[in-house]
């Protein structure tokens, strides 16, 4: 796996991605002991309303920036984007109100929205391979799993010797670190794009991409899944730590950490796993797992604190950051694979918004149903979201899915550029290739040769 950081280009990049992650692990234990604090026992509350307003900043920007991709250098764009974050970083040890939460956390992910799709587009363009893709995607997967876990174990060391609000500062650093290395590589000039139209048809694009491709539909699906139970981790850990188990503030980055861990192991197995599965087994049976796990959330939370809980918890928090880890790794494969070059940053875009719609309706879900109606009945409806989705990504994606699909072209005239390999049939012109959707192919086949 570490093989691909012989690429210097791409050993930049994941080296940016690590410290603009480590920084933002600090402030995710950060906000939460901030919200705590100004919302006591409603902090879930809280989080799950900052969050919902995270995911609405990446569902309105995430296409226009898809749209813009091809204007704006990318580097700019990534550098301008971090100095953005950490400007609004260094904010957040000075408020006092929930409602200047919520506007600072918009500026931030506004921010995140146009730099993470930019920087997802981008390392496909620097290892064309798909092997080196692979094995970038699951060192992506792993830098997440590794600021999960050392992030929380780092934001642990440091309350015990500084206030939570210094724990800003470390993000501040870390967006600053990520600018640096950006500014200091070059990257590869990407693919002309062929499309026509204005900023409108460009950010649509993307979506009527996922649309029409039935494997990218069920990726969809499973980013349904995955949001349902990581919305209940990310937004009712503090909660459930600090009342129901009573314990102190580092258990919370403990807490996080056991998420983590368990989605670090998955990410160290994924490679050597994906050459022996398809993607879409991998991903349904990981999906299929999160529901059961959040079956067993909602029996721990329903009875008092006994001596097997607190261990219990950490166990289930792993299990959901492994299977989450499991669905989540493949899907730039599954995307790459639906995508012609050229597109990949309005399909990155768009699954960046699109995805990010799934945790706009878990998350606020998963505050307000826990402090309205408790854990318990919280992670059976979420656990039922889950199932739900994963039935309907098994439905939607066939079980027969090849690269080639034979197809007509009843609108080409003779001699186009496109059927150099086509022969003539009684409803136009055949061939098979690779197929993605583009100008010459708006729908998907019905019929696969």
């Amino acid at each position: 796996m570490l093989s691909v950081l012989r690429n210097g280009t791409y050993r930049r990049l994941f080296t940016a991605q690590v410290v603009a992650l480590v920084g933002t692990g600090l402030a995710t234990v950060a906000l939460s002991l901030l919200a705590y604090d100004l919302a006591g026992a409603r902090a879930s509350a809280v989080l799950g309303t900052a969050l919902a307003i995270k995911m609405v900043a990446y569902v309105a920007i995430g296409p226009v920036v898809g749209a813009l991709a091809d204007r704006i250098p990318r580097r700019a764009l990534m550098v301008a984007m971090d100095l953005t974050r950490a400007g609004v970083a260094a904010a957040l040890p000075f408020v006092t109100e929930i409602w200047q939460i919520h506007v600072l956390v918009f500026a931030l992910q506004a921010a995140s929205a146009a730099f993470t799709p930019t920087f997802q587009a981008t390392v496909p363009e620097v290892l064309p391979a798909e092997r080196d893709y692979t094995r970038a995607l699951s060192m992506a997967r792993l830098a997440y799993d590794v600021e999960s876990l050392f992030s929380p174990a780092l934001a642990a060391a440091l309350l015990t010797l500084v206030s939570y609000d210094w724990l800003f500062a470390g993000t501040t650093v870390g967006f600053l670190a990520s600018a640096a290395l950006i500014v200091a590589t070059v990257l590869p000039r990407p693919a002309p794009v062929e499309r026509t139209g204005g900023l409108y048809a460009k950010a649509a694009f993307g979506t009527r991409l996922f649309w029409a491709t039935p494997r990218l539909r069920a990726l969809l699906a499973l980013d349904l899944a995955v949001a349902a139970a990581g919305a209940i981790v990310f937004v009712d850990t503090v909660t459930l730590v600090r009342d129901h188990f009573e314990r102190p503030a580092g258990a919370v980055s403990l807490a996080l950490g056991a998420y983590g861990a368990g989605s670090m192991l998955t990410a160290l197995l994924l490679p050597r796993l994906l050459r022996r599965a398809t993607d879409r087994a991998v991903m349904l049976c990981a999906a299929f797992a999160l529901p059961v796990v959040l079956a067993g959330v909602a029996a721990l939370t329903a009875t008092a604190p006994g001596a097997w809980s607190w261990p219990g918890f950490l166990a289930a928090w792993a299990a959901v950051g492994a299977a989450c880890s499991a669905v989540l790794t493949p899907a730039g494969r599954v995307i790459r694979r639906s995508t012609a070059d050229a597109d990949l940053p309005a399909a990155f875009a768009a699954q960046f918004s699109l995805s990010h719609s799934c945790w706009l309706f878990t998350y606020p879900m998963a505050g307000w149903l826990a402090a309205g109606a408790g854990l318990p009945l919280t992670s059976l409806v979420l656990g039922a979201v889950a199932l739900g989705a994963t039935a309907a990504a098994a439905v939607i994606w066939p079980a027969r899915d090849p690269y080639r699909l034979e197809h007509v072209h009843p609108d080409l005239p003779a001699g186009h550029p496109h059927l150099a390999d086509a022969r003539p049939a009684t409803d136009g012109w055949r061939h098979g290739h690779h197929y993605v959707i583009d100008r010459h192919h708006p729908r998907w086949p019905q019929r696969v040769g």
